[in-house]
């Protein structure tokens, strides 16, 4: 969720027309809930294998009728904004979860599935991150995925890996510091991801993709199926719905979400609102998604209007007074009135990896001084994402000067780390660095090197 409110203005021909002749289709058919039906709204979806989330925050969990409400309705949480990069990492390397670990305790012990949002993001970055740019950005981009996902390992159902990366209107991708890092950093933090925590399913997530007929939308399918084509993990695509008269809903919705999971992906509505809570609306989003068996589930940006990002529009389903509104009902109704689906997508158990390398290693050497490239091959099927290759020097080496890594100390046992962009090696693959030294004699290879703990082959 961004916090700017601007959203591309589209005509709204046909939408009001829309929603009148749906709203007045579920009053008369569905004035109340069938006998049998569930009476929550994560109970109605479980019904079809789906959830029903909201966004909760950590600074209500002391207010009672909020509690009551989300505990009650909610079987999906996402940290509003305790997950985000400032609150998680204010300061470099210096990590902080109090906050996100009070909503993620909450959801837990009541039962809940959490989604993560969100780990890379050109907004609300802390002002060291605003800071850096070219390879330290990059470096800290994938630090800070590694750290944030190590907390979590095992207690998130899905993240959204990353945020909002396309700009509105071209499609183009958008123009920020990440983005300067280089066109792949889009695939390093999902492949940074999946090494982080194989279980968790990944996402990108975006808002202004709800029209199948809009550039952005077509052009975030287009990365998605290129990474499909690729093999770049990824699990699922967060469609954020923050509907008003800039993104009014299209019936062209349930078109956009089948095409996304026809590329084999899940597909989730991730920040639902609606501006006026129309109930026509939102009941026909609701029966969209219920329509396309991979979209998995549904959450609300808010519980109450008064907890909402735009309060001003009412657009949640509860008033500020904690009371069910007319849309409540509409999207009960709908998701009551849905058949059983398959169930959710399970989440992808990972086969048993193993970690495997070789290191291939040539010197050239002169006088008092000589040059080493260095080959690191990931022989393994477990891709690597965020690397430590470890040798000693034989005595009297000592590293004058390096590239593609960064080495410390300078001689004896030393440790060349990955400099971000080139952090993933998947199996198969290879990286290539090398280092300057001094010497006083003996050129020799270190007799052994270890790749992130495991012994590698040489030669």
């Amino acid at each position: 969720m961004s916090r700017k409110t601007f959203r591309r203005g589209i005509a709204a021909v046909g939408v009001a027309a829309l929603t009148a002749g749906m709203t007045a289709g579920i009053t008369a058919g569905m004035a109340g809930t069938a006998s049998g039906a569930a009476a929550t709204l994560a109970g109605a979806a479980e019904q079809s294998g789906r959830y029903f989330g909201a966004a909760i925050s950590a600074g209500k969990l002391g207010d009672a009728q909020y509690t009551t409400i989300a505990g009650r309705e909610f079987g999906m949480v996402t940290p509003e904004n305790e997950l985000k990069i400032d609150a998680t990492e204010p300061v470099q390397n210096q990590f902080s979860f109090a906050r996100a670990d009070a909503v993620v305790d909450w959801a837990t012990a009541r039962g809940k599935r959490v989604r993560g949002h969100t780990l890379a993001w050109h907004s609300q970055q802390p002002a060291w991150m605003q800071s850096l740019s070219g390879t330290a950005l990059r470096t800290a981009m994938v630090n800070h995925i590694n750290g944030v996902m190590a907390r979590y390992q095992g207690r998130i159902h899905a993240w959204d890996v990353v945020n909002e990366a396309f700009d509105d209107g071209t499609g183009g991708r958008r123009d920020s510091n990440l983005q300067r890092t280089g066109d792949d950093w889009i695939e390093v933090a999902f492949r940074t991801a999946r090494a982080a925590d194989p279980a968790a399913r990944l996402c990108y997530n975006d808002y202004n993709i709800e029209n199948w007929t809009w550039a952005k939308t077509r052009a975030v399918y287009n990365l998605v199926k290129d990474f499909r084509a690729r093999g770049v993990p990824i699990d699922c695509v967060g469609l954020q719905a923050h509907v008003n008269s800039g993104s009014p809903y299209d019936p062209n919705f349930r078109t956009t979400l089948s095409s996304f999971a026809a590329l084999g992906v899940d597909v989730q509505i991730t920040e639902l609102d609606v501006a006026g809570a129309s109930p026509g609306t939102y009941a026909a989003i609701v029966t969209d998604c219920l329509a396309v068996p991979r979209c998995t589930g549904i959450s609300v940006w808010g519980v109450r209007d008064t907890d909402s990002w735009r309060a001003w529009e009412t657009p949640l389903l509860f008033d500020g007074s904690g009371a069910p509104k007319p849309a409540y009902t509409a999207v009960l109704n709908a998701l009551n009135a849905g058949t059983p689906g398959p169930g959710p997508t399970p989440t992808p158990t990972p086969p048993p990896g193993t970690a495997g390398c070789r290191v291939t290693y040539a010197t050239s050497a002169w006088n008092t001084g000589l040059t080493a490239d260095i080959t690191i091959a990931n022989t393994g099927t477990t891709p690597v994402s965020g690397w430590r290759l470890a040798f000693t020097l034989p005595g009297g080496q000592a590293i004058t000067s390096g590239w593609n890594a960064a080495y410390a100390p300078a001689r004896g046992a030393v440790t060349a780390t990955d400099l971000g962009y080139n952090a993933a090696i998947p199996p198969a693959g290879s990286t290539a660095i090398g280092f300057q030294a001094t010497h006083t004699g003996d050129t020799a290879r270190p007799a052994s090197f270890t790749l992130n703990g495991t012994a590698c082959a040489v030669g």
